[in-house]
């Protein structure tokens, strides 16, 4: 796969617009992607910010913010569009409480012209996802799956659309990770499909239109992206997702240069983008177009939305009015903590993180007098950090935002390891099923091949760690979601014996385990290894 190092890699914003005049045709895309319901201003932990903090300038992003600073940009350029690559669904009460109705409705206000379906958008099925798609009034795109079996989505969610911008026709093509029936709740009745294959068949339809400048949107994560632009023909943009990738030209935080410029297998360029996660930027990217709709230019960056943009209050005064029900429950506080508890997505997906050694803490101490020995969460499941200080019900929410119940059943020591092997074997992928753990230890090694990763398996017995017996039954605690087979533990479902899925809510489980200590202080130990 080969970069292509066009001079607009190294071009400013100012640079791409002033030679814009010169183009055929140009055009500006501000983008967002994995927003998860951050309505709200967040901290520095990407949770909840706290009002007083706000005011003084601290916070990020929110709803009211993005509006002003997307009507901004809008001014600033002729032509420009607004999109989303998905995952608008899930991360805190705004979710739990209104489902898609909130999203929908700030959605429509901030004038978004399409999104793709992020696998968190089937997080409740497809009714809830059909409900927001009613909702909203852009066109909502998947190209992806089979979905004529699905009555909610056969008749409403499109593949690709057509938009039109200063006279030109705009394809947009939509993109669902592959792996969305591990990932999400789609049910039986969604077939998801290749990707190259989807974007290179609804890329040739529109071409057959007429449409020459054709723009992706792709909630696959970055590597995915980058192989779709490398051989998926005609495409020109593609505005990414999922993997909640910072792509920047000024920040050594970055995974890559914003655009990413890859060669087509016809030779032309495609610049890939992502904005990281949760309204923290607005990715802009600035693009002119020859006649052919071959990109000539492509430069931008992602826009942090901090506190020196102001807030729209028409956007605050509602916000605040559809939070009123969710305060009472997200004010409780439930315990102290002595340091911030680090649940940085890109650590608890990799390595033992603060965040997976408490809630697997939690969830063990909660069922260790029903023989249970060993507890495994997702590290996808871990969603924010907790800051220093008092510890609101909010937070843990913000932390545990699924409604994921606890699951507890019994399991050969020999699939237990089963377990943890897929649990790493997309560890450089950053996937979010690497398995925080407790009362188990064990080493893993990604340069071997997935399956064979896992070694030094040890249970804690008593006071003391020992080797595991592949032969021996052990009660492991989980969540509900995993016990299911999501994100690829298969094995929890097929062989998990006398199981009980209907626990307690994992949130509530782990604000009880923290209000029991009298303080809290994050810590890791030597429970996972890698080598």
């Amino acid at each position: 796969m080969t970069k292509h190092l066009l001079s607009a890699a190294v071009l400013s914003v100012t640079t791409a617009l002033s030679t814009a005049a010169y183009a055929d045709y140009s055009l500006t895309i501000l983008h967002t992607n994995d927003f998860h319901s951050r309505i709200e201003p967040i901290n520095k932990y990407d949770s909840t910010c706290k009002a007083e903090d706000n005011a003084e300038g601290k916070c990020f992003g929110g709803t009211a913010r993005l509006d002003t600073i997307i009507k901004e940009r809008r001014a600033a350029s002729n032509n420009s569009i607004l999109v989303d690559g998905g995952d608008q669904f899930q991360g805190t009460l705004f979710y739990t409480y209104y489902k898609g109705k909130a999203a929908a409705e700030f959605m429509n206000k901030l004038g978004y012209e399409a999104m793709t379906v992020g696998n968190h958008e089937f997080d409740d099925g497809p009714e809830v996802l059909r409900g927001f798609m009613d909702a909203v009034d852009f066109p909502v795109l998947m190209s992806n799956a089979d979905i004529s079996k699905e009555p909610n989505l056969a008749d409403k969610l499109m593949p690709s659309t057509v938009i039109e911008r200063g006279g030109e026709k705009i394809g947009l093509i939509g993109l669902t990770p592959q792996d969305t029936g591990e990932l999400s709740s789609s049910g039986p009745n969604v077939v998801f499909t290749d990707p190259v294959e989807a974007v290179t068949r609804e890329a040739e339809k529109l071409k057959a239109q007429g449409v020459n400048k054709i723009i992706v949107l792709s909630h696959s994560g970055y590597e995915v992206d980058k192989k779709v632009a490398a051989n998926a023909p005609g495409i020109d943009v593609i505005v990414g997702g999922h993997s909640n990738t910072y792509l920047s030209n000024t920040s050594d935080k970055a995974t890559g240069p914003y655009p990413t410029m890859i060669d087509g297998p016809d030779g032309s360029p495609t610049a890939v983008v992502q904005a990281y996660a949760y309204g923290k930027f607005l990715g802009e990217l600035n693009v002119s177009f020859d006649d052919n709709g071959v990109i000539k230019e492509a430069a931008g960056e992602p826009i942090i939305t901090d506190g020196k943009i102001a807030e729209n209050p028409e956007l605050v005064s509602r916000i605040k009015e559809l939070a009123e029900p969710l305060d009472e429950i997200r004010q409780q506080v439930v315990a102290q903590a002595s340091a911030p508890i680090s649940g940085e997505r890109d650590i608890c997906r990799s390595q033992i993180c603060e965040m997976g050694v408490l809630v697997t803490d939690a969830m063990l101490e909660r069922v260790k007098g029903q023989g249970v020995q060993i507890a495994i969460q997702n590290g996808g499941g871990l969603r924010a950090s907790i800051d220093a200080g008092e510890i609101t019900k909010g937070e843990v929410l913000t932390v545990l935002p699924f409604q994921n119940t606890l699951s507890t059943f019994e399991l050969k020591g020999a699939d237990v390891v089963a377990a943890l092997e897929n649990g790493v074997s997309q560890v450089e992928e950053g996937a979010g099923r690497f398995p925080q753990v407790a009362g188990l230890k064990y080493t893993f090694d990604k340069s071997k091949p997935a399956g064979e990763r896992i070694s030094g398996v040890m249970v804690l017995e008593g006071d003391a760690y020992v080797p595991i017996d592949p032969d021996k039954t052990y009660g492991v605690v989980s969540n509900n979601f995993m016990r299911g087979g999501g994100d690829g533990y298969k094995i929890f479902a097929s062989n998990g014996m006398n199981a009980y899925d209907f626990g307690p809510d994992v949130a509530d489980v782990v604000a009880d385990y923290l209000a029991g200590k009298n303080g809290y202080t994050a810590y890791t130990d030597d429970r996972i290894t890698a080598k």
